[in-house]
C-alpha cells in the first residue's frame, strides 16, 4: 500500500488525464487498435514504476517470437505480475485472470482494454469456454498471459505446482508457449515497503508445438516450472 501511495502522490498532475483516459479506451474498446490501447497501458506503466522505485531488468526480450499468436506462461507471486511483463515486452498481450479481480478498480479498467478474459474457477463450463475463447483468439494471432499456477505464490519467488489444465489453450491453438521467470515481483505491492526494487523479468526460448506435442498436459507443465526454477536459481532468486 505505502508503494502504490508513492505512485499516486508522484503522479498526481498525471493521474486525472490518465485516469480519464484509461477509463474512456476500456468504454470505447472497440474504437482503439490492440496497438494504441497497449501504447497507452505501457506509458500508464512506465509513470507507474517510476513514482513507486520500481526498476525493470529485463532479459530474453529477443525469445519474444516476432509472429504472434503465442502464450506467455509466468510464475505468479502478485498483483504486479502483469505490469512487470508488460513494462519490457514490445508487442500487445492480453491475460486469463481470475475473476475477483476483474472488479479490483484499476486493474478493471486494464484489463478492459486488453479485452481479458475473466475465469470463474468454480464454474467448469465457463472455464472450458475460455479455454475454447483463448484458443480460437491465439489461432488468430492475438498473445495471451496465463498464470499456470492459478493463484499467487504465498512464498515469495518459490513456485507453487503448475497445473496442466492451464497449458490447454496452448495444446488446442498448436502455439509456442513462452516460459516466462519472474524474481522479486512480490516485493513491489506484496511486502508493504515503499524501498526501491528491481524485479528481474526473464523471458525463456520458446516451446514450439513440435517440441511439446507427444507430452501430457501435465508434463509441460512439470518442464515449464522446471525451466523457470532453474532460471530464478541462477539468478539469485532462491533463497
Amino acid at each position: 500500500m505505502k508503494r502504490i501511495i508513492m505512485m499516486v502522490l508522484r503522479n498526481l498532475p498525471f493521474i486525472p488525464m490518465a485516469w480519464f483516459k484509461l477509463c474512456w479506451y476500456a468504454s470505447h474498446v472497440d474504437n482503439y487498435t490492440e496497438g494504441e490501447r497497449y501504447a497507452l497501458l505501457k506509458m500508464i506503466d512506465r509513470r507507474a514504476n517510476k513514482g513507486g522505485n520500481i526498476t525493470i531488468d529485463a532479459h530474453g526480450v529477443e525469445n519474444i517470437p516476432e509472429e504472434s499468436g503465442f502464450i506467455f506462461y509466468p510464475n505468479h507471486q502478485g498483483m504486479y505480475d502483469v505490469l512487470a511483463i508488460m513494462a519490457p515486452c514490445p508487442v500487445p498481450f492480453s491475460v486469463v485472470a481470475k475473476k475477483e479481480v476483474g472488479e479490483v478498480p484499476f486493474l478493471k479498467q486494464v484489463f478492459a482494454c486488453m479485452k481479458a478474459f475473466l475465469i470463474d474457477r468454480e464454474d467448469i463450463r465457463q472455464s472450458m469456454q475460455v479455454i475454447i475463447n483463448v484458443t480460437r483468439e491465439v489461432k488468430n494471432g492475438r498473445n495471451y498471459l496465463i498464470f499456470p499456477e492459478g493463484t499467487r505464490s504465498k512464498q515469495g519467488n518459490h513456485p507453487q505446482e503448475f497445473k496442466g489444465g492451464s497449458f490447454k489453450a496452448a495444446i488446442k491453438a498448436k502455439c509456442p508457449i513462452i516460459p516466462v521467470a519472474l524474481i522479486d515481483s512480490y516485493k513491489s505491492f506484496d511486502t508493504g515497503s515503499a524501498a526501491p526494487v528491481t524485479v528481474q523479468v526473464h523471458f525463456l526460448k520458446p516451446m514450439e508445438y513440435e517440441e511439446y506435442k507427444d507430452m501430457k498436459s501435465t508434463e509441460i507443465a512439470a518442464e515449464v516450472k522446471r525451466r523457470i526454477e532453474e532460471t530464478i536459481k541462477a539468478n539469485g532468486g532462491w533463497d
